[in-house]
């Protein structure tokens, strides 16, 4: 499988409900509230973000020394997917 390292990625609680919540987010979302959010440690959080950029599902603005977090298309479709099927169970 050709994206083996990113499919271990979403199939694991933490990863998909930060997607989940970067899906919901009503304001501005920074990797330190997303890990407050999924109650994982900030690297942790920071560790799986940079495997998401590299797949093309996040990316970070860069704010003054802040980065915000957005969904890219690809990840928002991939969000949307998960949250749908959360909501099916």
């Amino acid at each position: 499988m050709k994206n083996k390292k990113i499919f271990s990625v979403f199939f694991r609680e933490k990863p998909a409900m930060m997607l989940v919540n970067l899906l919901n987010a009503n304001s501005e979302m920074y990797a330190s509230t997303l890990a407050k959010s999924v109650d994982c440690t900030y690297s942790h959080i920071v560790k799986i973000l940079q495997e998401m950029q590299k797949a093309g599902i996040v990316s970070f603005q860069k704010q003054g020394r802040l980065k915000i977090l957005t969904l890219t298309p690809k990840g928002r479709d991939l969000a949307k997917q998960i949250d749908n099927a959360v909501n099916m169970l």
